[in-house]
This record gives structure tokens, C-alpha cells and sequence, in this order.
């Protein structure tokens, strides 16, 4: 790679805040980012996992527990994350739950924490790190969407509908911002063995199965979506806005 196209991907002087990052694609992104040179804040509730995360990676790196979905508290969270290093460049929204209720199932009380988590919190976390991005005109925001954001999904009604809204979402927040610099994306992954995705891949006739619906014929590996998220996050990407990148090996492309 010439020097000109790896300063493309270079995230050197770039400050990151990355939800999620205890565990699954939160985690792996976290890590990516902090290899790329950013300086790394992950965001996750549970303090245990944070901080096994900052011990083992390599770069600069910082922890804020947090639960996501305490929707009032996000300015809090916001200036607890600024504290770190500096007021973030990037943002990845990688928090997620997936309740796994069939429609007859699903409580006003399951459904508003999937929203509250899935949903909202990328938004108004998004919106408090925004001012700085206008003043540095320059900024990268990652929402997590998913195979259900334009697929229905047996128990995945709360879960489906979140993510159906992340896709709106994103293009309406990349419409809103992306004339201040401040590019607005969104990542869809196929099956990627993860905390999340435990009941698929602990059926291995059901994994097989969703193996089997992609083009390249596999599920996800974990090292997959480093390309991608990097891509997203970076120069590389400057006139990119308002897409949602599948990331999944062709699934919904059949």
C-alpha cells in the first residue's frame, strides 16, 4: 500500500468513543480503532468487562461505565467520555439488545429499553458530540444496523423495528450534519459469533442454515468487520454518507 493510501485509513490524532465495547463487534471495533492510532474511550455497563477490555489493548484507551439506555443521563455520558481525551471525532453506536419475543410476548417494558438502548441513545449521544465535530468540521458516526433492518425475523419484532429505524435514522442524521464535515454511516453485519448471536451459533444446524443463505457461503468471522468499520471511520470515506454497508457476506443480497 503507498503511503498516500494508507494515511486514508490512518487514525492517528483521532479521538473514538465506542458503545459497547465489553464485548462482541463493540469490542472488536474498539480494538480496531485503537490500532488504527485513535485514542480509544469504550462505553459499556458492565465495569468488569471494560476494564479486562483496557487492560489487553494495545494503544491509548479509556473506560466509561455506563448503561445506554438511561436515556436521561446521555449529556452526563457525554461529558464524562469528552473528559477522557478530548471531545470525540468518531462515534460508533455499537450497544445493542435483542429480546427475542414473539409479537404476542412483547411488554411496554421490554419494548421501550430495546428503543431506549437501540435506538436512542445512538441519536442523542450523537447529537451531544456533534457541536464539537461542527467547530473541527470533521466527524465520523457508525450506528450498528442489522439483517433485520430490512428482514423480518421470527422473535424479533421490538429488535426488527429498532433497526428498521436505525436506517432512516442514519440518512436523516447524515442529511442534518454532512455539510458540517461530519459523515453519518451505518454498519449491517451478517451472523457474527458474538454474546448476542449465542442461541444461533449454540444450534449448529441453525447456523448452518444462515451460513448457507449468503453468497460467500460462511457466517461472519470476527476479523471480517475491521475493513469495513475502518473504512467508515476514517478518510477513506470522506464522500460516503448516508448508507448502510452490509456487512454479511451476501445474506441479503439473495
Amino acid at each position: 500500500m503507498s503511503d498516500d493510501a494508507a494515511k486514508l485509513f490512518d487514525l492517528t490524532g483521532r479521538i473514538a468513543c465506542v458503545t459497547g465495547a465489553s464485548s462482541g463487534l463493540g469490542r472488536r471495533t474498539a480494538d480496531t480503532l485503537c490500532r488504527a492510532g485513535a485514542r480509544v474511550v469504550g462505553v459499556a455497563r458492565r465495569a468488569d468487562q471494560l476494564e479486562e477490555w483496557q487492560s489487553g489493548v494495545a494503544g491509548d484507551a479509556a473506560i466509561v461505565p455506563f448503561d445506554l439506555a438511561r436515556r436521561d443521563e446521555l449529556p452526563e455520558l457525554a461529558r464524562s467520555v469528552a473528559g477522557k481525551f478530548g471531545a470525540p471525532d468518531i462515534l460508533v453506536n455499537a450497544a445493542g439488545i435483542n429480546t427475542r419475543e414473539h409479537a404476542d410476548d412483547v411488554t411496554p417494558q421490554a419494548w421501550n429499553f430495546t428503543l431506549d438502548l437501540n435506538l436512542a441513545a445512538p441519536f442523542f449521544l450523537s447529537q451531544a458530540f456533534v457541536p464539537a465535530m461542527k467547530e473541527k468540521q470533521w466527524g465520523r458516526i457508525v450506528n450498528f444496523a442489522s439483517l433485520q433492518t430490512t428482514r423480518a425475523f421470527s422473535g424479533g419484532v421490538s429488535y426488527g423495528a429498532s433497526k428498521a429505524a436505525i436506517g432512516q435514522l442514519t440518512r436523516s442524521m447524515a442529511e442534518s450534519w454532512s455539510q458540517f464535515g461530519i459523515n453519518v454511516n451505518a454498519i449491517g453485519p451478517g451472523f457474527f459469533r458474538t454474546e448476542l448471536t449465542a442461541a444461533v451459533f449454540d444450534d449448529p444446524e441453525r447456523a448452518r442454515r444462515n451460513a448457507a443463505q449468503t453468497c460467500i457461503g460462511r457466517n461472519g468471522e470476527a476479523d471480517d468487520i475491521d475493513g469495513p468499520m475502518l473504512f467508515l471511520c476514517s478518510d477513506a470515506s470522506r464522500y460516503v454518507t448516508g448508507q448502510v454497508l452490509m456487512v454479511d457476506g451476501g445474506f441479503t443480497a439473495k
